[in-house]
């Protein structure tokens, strides 16, 4: 099986997460700067959310994704506001005919005093465990 990990950070939140998901599934994370030039079987897609949206660097990543590409995403990320940037994600990349998988995880990422601290130890060790039930 074939595993990619892109994610887009802006405050270093989805990198943290995107490195414990490297060491569990045994690829390197890159950022989306970085495109999927050979077929995947499973692609880990992370982001955070800046003022109730993920990024504008990730949606202009996922479209580029295409089926032929890519099998399955597994979304991750953290957030202060919202819920959950997965949402936003998981219907962009339906809208690109992918897959995504059912299972997604999110934690709290700090903004300022607000979740200060996150993502943080027992966080990453969650994701951690998400990630191997995944493989």
């Amino acid at each position: 099986m074939t595993t990619a990990i892109r994610y887009y950070t802006k405050f270093g939140h989805s990198a943290q997460m995107a490195e414990v998901v490297g060491q569990v599934v045994g690829a390197k994370p890159m950022t989306v700067d970085v495109p999927v030039s050979e077929p995947v079987d499973v692609l880990y897609l992370g982001t955070g959310v800046l003022f109730g949206r993920i990024h504008k660097e990730m949606e202009h990543y996922i479209r580029t994704l295409t089926p032929d590409k890519v099998k399955r995403v597994v979304c991750f990320g953290s957030c202060a506001i919202i819920p959950s940037p997965v949402p936003q994600m998981s219907k962009l990349l339906s809208s690109q005919g992918i897959a995504v998988d059912q299972r997604s995880f999110t934690c709290r990422g700090a903004m300022g005093p607000l979740h200060k601290g996150h993502p943080d130890k027992q966080d990453l060790d969650n994701l951690r465990k998400f990630i191997q039930t995944t493989i």
